[in-house]
């Protein structure tokens, strides 16, 4: 499990956020990532975008109480991390875990975002995203992954009942419709949860797995459109049709492997829809799958090459 720091005064963890430098940043990164994750802020005096989000991301870290650590790196100040690291352009957030980076993002973004991502560090570590689930939506997980998706729903309806906004319960509700094939059910229940949830990552994960359930609907032959692939490699809407057949297959991982050559190729056809896809796979599986974490490595690499 994870170790939570001690607090210090005022009840902010010891040590929470702390600026960085090339010397320091083997023990304040490297190090530290392996007993908690560890957020890198890439920012400069100059600029303005990095003003607006490194206190957002502050206080969503001084919120998450030691789940994780924030560390502020000052681009000018500190070139050589920087360019090992391939940032290109300020704001740049990376999340390291275990001495690796596993996620980031470029430019400000809403503190929706900022939770979301914050969220999928602590859970790919092992912790818990916002206090911990109910026992009763334990259960219904419980029940729900040994197919009893009906009655899951009925203690996932059951807990919406006593919390109206209880993000984990709706997202097992739609996940267990989307298990009984019930889509317009399970749109239903998305359409109508409270907007100060509707972007928790639970939500998001059962709307990735409502889009992708519906593209499964639609999909082609695996074997027709490989061999389509194999005869003309640039044929990059074959390579994204082949893509989507091997999800609704369940052959994540090589769906992920054939949408990352796609983006290799070329990462702005069709207004980047290889990218776009690729986060609603990973939106999809749990935050520590190894197929999101290698696979949202991977991305990452390209998108900072």
């Amino acid at each position: 499990m994870l170790e939570i720091n001690p607090t210090a005064g005022g009840g902010a963890p010891a040590d929470l956020i702390k600026d960085s430098t090339e010397a320091t940043f083997m023990a304040d990164v490297i190090e530290a990532s392996k007993t908690v994750p560890v957020i890198v802020d890439f920012w400069a005096p100059w600029c303005g975008p990095c003003r607006q989000l490194t206190p957002a991301i502050e206080d969503a870290v001084t919120n998450a109480r030691g789940a994780v650590r924030l560390v502020k790196i000052n681009v000018d100040e500190n070139q050589g991390i920087a360019a090992q690291l391939r940032v290109q352009s300020i704001p740049t957030v990376y999340g390291f875990w275990q001495g690796q980076p596993v996620d980031g993002f470029q430019g400000a973004v809403p503190g929706s975002e900022i939770q979301a991502f914050i969220d999928r560090l602590i859970q790919a570590s092992g912790g818990e995203a916002g206090g911990g689930l109910s026992e009763a939506v334990e259960t219904a997980e419980q029940m729900l992954e040994e197919g009893a998706a009906a009655d899951a729903a009925q203690v996932f309806a059951a807990v919406l009942q006593e919390d109206a906004k209880n993000a984990p319960a709706y997202g097992g509700l739609i996940r267990s419709y989307l298990a009984l094939d019930q889509f317009e059910q399970a749109e239903g229940i998305l359409a109508n949860v409270p907007e100060d949830v509707a972007n928790a990552p639970e939500i998001e994960a059962a709307r990735a797995q409502l889009e992708l359930a519906r593209q499964a609907a639609d999909a082609g032959p695996v074997a027709e459109l490989r061999a389509k692939v194999e005869a003309n490699p640039d044929d990059l809407q074959a390579r994204y049709d082949l893509a989507q057949a091997l999800h609704a297959s369940d052959s994540i991982e090589e769906a992920v492997d054939t949408l990352l050559e796609l983006f290799r190729k070329d990462r702005e056809w069709n207004d980047g829809a290889a990218r776009a896809q690729l986060f609603t796979i990973f939106d999809a599986l749990k935050p520590n799958d190894p197929i999101a974490l290698n696979g949202r490595r991977k991305l990452s690499s390209m998108i900072f090459a």
